[in-house]
């Protein structure tokens, strides 16, 4: 069981590596855009949007995108366990065990 966890979290390690340098590239890429853009546009006059100041600043809108994700997420996680435990008397009933432990232990419980 070690060695299949452990392989496991050297894949997991090595597509996090890999999204990472990723990552790295879009955001150098998108600087040198950005930075060509800005180098043709300080002449051109900055057009100003009616109600522009109403809206969020983008690092708030990344902050809240973000803050929603990790709540949906967190939910996401606690339903699956919820799942997982409610199942768990058949699944020990498969696995060639006759679940009468988990069923004393959920009737003890009660």
């Amino acid at each position: 069981m070690t060695d299949t966890r452990t392989a496991s979290q050297e894949v997991q390690g090595e597509i996090l590596n890999m999204v990472r340098k990723s990552q790295d590239a879009v955001v150098d890429a998108i600087q040198h855009w950005a930075d060509a853009v800005r180098s043709m546009t300080l002449s051109m006059p900055t057009p100003s949007l009616p109600y522009s100041d109403k809206l969020p600043k983008p690092e708030e809108f990344v902050a809240n995108a973000y803050d929603f994700a990790e709540q949906l997420l967190a939910s996401q996680r606690k339903f699956a366990e919820n799942v997982l435990h409610a199942t768990t008397p058949m699944l020990a009933t498969k696995n060639g065990t006759n679940g009468t432990s988990a069923r004393k232990a959920d009737s003890q419980a009660k």
